[in-house]
């Protein structure tokens, strides 16, 4: 996801408002003990579209991209595609 990331406490309390809204411990019927990972993924969404001009990403001035790992630490594979226009 893009954020704001010039302070680091952004993160933290990113990862802790989401903990608050999908808590591990829910009503959930999904039982593999993972369910607010799933959750939290579909508030988040899977992928970004971000411009690039003169080889720079075109972000805000404090904007930065976070990877939101859910269910994990796990081993996982990043995938960029560029798309000439």
């Amino acid at each position: 996801m893009i954020n704001e990331c010039a302070d680091p406490d952004v993160a933290s309390d990113l990862e802790g408002s989401f903990d608050r809204l999908i808590p591990f411990e829910g009503p959930y019927r999904h039982a593999e003990g993972n369910s607010d990972s799933h959750m939290k993924s579909v508030l988040v969404g899977v992928s970004q579209t971000i411009f690039v001009e003169g080889g720079k990403l075109l972000l805000g001035r404090w904007q930065g991209i976070f990877f939101c790992e859910f269910d994990g630490p796990r081993e996982r594979h990043l995938q960029v595609k560029v798309i000439p226009d």
